[in-house]
C-alpha cells in the first residue's frame, strides 16, 4: 500500500493509495485519529451514485453517523450559491464545531468542500476521497480549496489541509472516456516539471484502459507533496512551478461556459502554449516538446484552439489569474526536461503569439 507523507509540522497527513480503500474508509480515518463521530460526506450526484453507498456503509460499520451532501455535477457547482446551500444543509443535520466533512468526488468536489470545511464553524476537519485522475494526482493535495466567480477560476477560496487523503485507483474504473482522460494533463504536467522519466511511464499506458498502477499514482501524489511542503502558501515561488500550462489553460476555460471544456482539456492547450514559450524564451528542447504533445495526443487532449474562443477574451481572462503579480506576468516555463522556473521575461505580446499558436 504506497502511503505519501506529506510534511507540513502540525498540519502533516498521509495520502493512503490502495485499491479497495473505499470500503475501508471507516477504520483509515479511524486510524487517523479524526476526532468526532458526525460526518457530512459532500459529493456530486453522479459520483454519489456509483460510490457513495460503499462509502456511507464503510463509515456506518466503524460507528460514525455520516449525512450525505450532494450538488449537481460539473463545474458550474463551483460556486459561492452552493457553499451557502452546503452549509445551511449541514447546519439543519445537526453538524458543528466537532463534525468531519469528507469529500468525495473529482477536482469540483474535493475544492468545494474543502472550502466549506475552512469556513464552515469557522473551519472544520475535512478527509480527501478523489474519485478522478485530475483530483487523485494533483487537486486533493496541497490544500488549496476554493470556489469561482464569474470574473475568474478558483479566485474566492483558502488555504485548508486535509487530514488524510484516500486515493482508491478502482474508482476510476466508473470514469466516462472524457472525464478520465483529462486528468492526465496533470499527471503529463508533473512530469515536465520534475520527472522526465515518467514521460516514458506514461507513454506505456494504455488510454482505453483504466488500470493505472498505484505506484504511478503515489509518484505524481510525491511530486506536488515535495512542492507544497517547500512552500505551502506559494510565497518563495516553487509552488508556482505547479502552475506550468495553467496560466494560459485558465483563461481559456474562463472564456467558456463553465464545465463546457473541462479543466484537463484547457490545461492541455496551456501546455502546448507554455512549451511553445519555453522554446522561445529557455531554448526548451524542441524533442522534448514534442514528446509532451504526443502523450496530450496520446489521451485525447485537444491541442487545437477552438475558432469560438477569442485570443482577446483569453487575455482579458488571464489577466485577472492569481499569477500575476502587482500586474507583472510571472510565468511557469522549462529550462530543461524535468525542470520549471518562473520567468518575469514573458511579455503580452509573447502571451498573444502562444495563444495564437494554438490555432496552429
Amino acid at each position: 500500500m504506497p502511503t505519501v507523507h506529506v510534511d507540513l509540522a502540525d498540519r502533516a497527513y498521509d495520502v493512503i493509495v490502495e485499491a479497495g480503500s473505499l470500503s475501508k474508509a471507516g477504520e483509515l480515518i479511524t486510524d487517523a485519529n479524526l476526532a468526532g463521530k458526525k460526518l457530512a460526506v459532500i459529493s456530486d450526484q453522479t459520483v454519489a451514485s456509483h460510490h457513495a453507498d460503499t462509502l456511507v456503509a464503510a463509515l456506518k460499520a466503524t460507528g460514525f453517523a455520516p449525512t450525505l451532501h450532494t450538488v449537481p455535477a460539473g463545474e458550474a457547482s463551483k460556486s459561492m450559491s452552493s457553499v451557502e446551500t452546503l452549509c445551511r444543509e449541514m447546519i439543519r443535520a445537526g453538524h458543528d464545531r466537532k463534525s468531519l466533512v469528507v469529500a468525495l468526488g473529482g477536482g469540483v468536489v474535493g475544492d468545494l468542500a474543502g472550502f466549506v470545511a475552512a469556513i464552515f464553524y469557522r473551519g472544520v476537519p475535512f478527509v480527501q476521497i478523489p474519485t478522478t485522475i485530475v483530483s487523485q494526482v494533483d487537486s486533493s493535495v496541497g490544500g488549496k480549496t476554493g470556489v469561482n466567480a464569474p470574473e475568474g477560476k478558483n479566485l474566492i477560496g483558502a488555504f485548508h489541509q486535509p487530514r488524510l487523503v484516500i486515493v482508491d485507483p478502482e474508482t476510476l474504473r466508473t470514469l466516462p472516456d472524457r472525464e478520465y482522460h483529462e486528468g492526465f494533463a496533470e499527471a503529463i504536467k508533473h512530469a515536465a516539471i520534475r520527472d522526465a522519466a515518467m514521460l516514458a511511464d506514461l507513454a506505456a499506458l494504455d488510454p482505453a484502459s483504466r488500470d493505472v498502477p498505484a505506484d504511478l499514482l503515489a509518484r505524481n501524489i510525491a511530486i506536488k507533496a515535495r512542492v507544497v511542503e517547500a512552500d505551502e502558501h506559494e510565497t518563495l515561488g516553487i509552488r508556482a512551478h505547479l502552475n506550468f500550462g495553467h496560466t494560459i489553460g485558465h483563461g481559456i476555460e474562463a472564456s467558456v461556459p463553465y464545465g463546457e471544456m473541462l479543466h484537463g482539456e484547457a490545461i492541455s492547450l496551456g501546455l502546448k502554449a507554455a512549451l511553445f514559450l519555453s522554446e522561445k524564451h529557455t531554448r526548451f528542447p524542441a524533442e522534448t516538446s514534442a514528446q509532451i504533445i504526443a502523450l496530450l495526443e496520446q489521451f485525447n487532449l485537444p491541442l487545437t484552439l477552438p475558432a469560438s474562443i477569442t485570443t482577446d477574451s483569453v487575455m482579458e481572462k488571464l489577466s485577472r489569474d492569481k499569477k500575476f503579480d502587482a500586474g507583472a506576468i510571472r510565468f511557469v516555463l522549462l529550462d530543461k526536461p524535468g525542470s520549471a522556473i518562473v520567468s518575469h521575461e514573458v511579455t503580452s505580446a509573447d502571451l498573444h503569439e502562444a495563444i495564437e499558436h494554438l490555432r496552429n
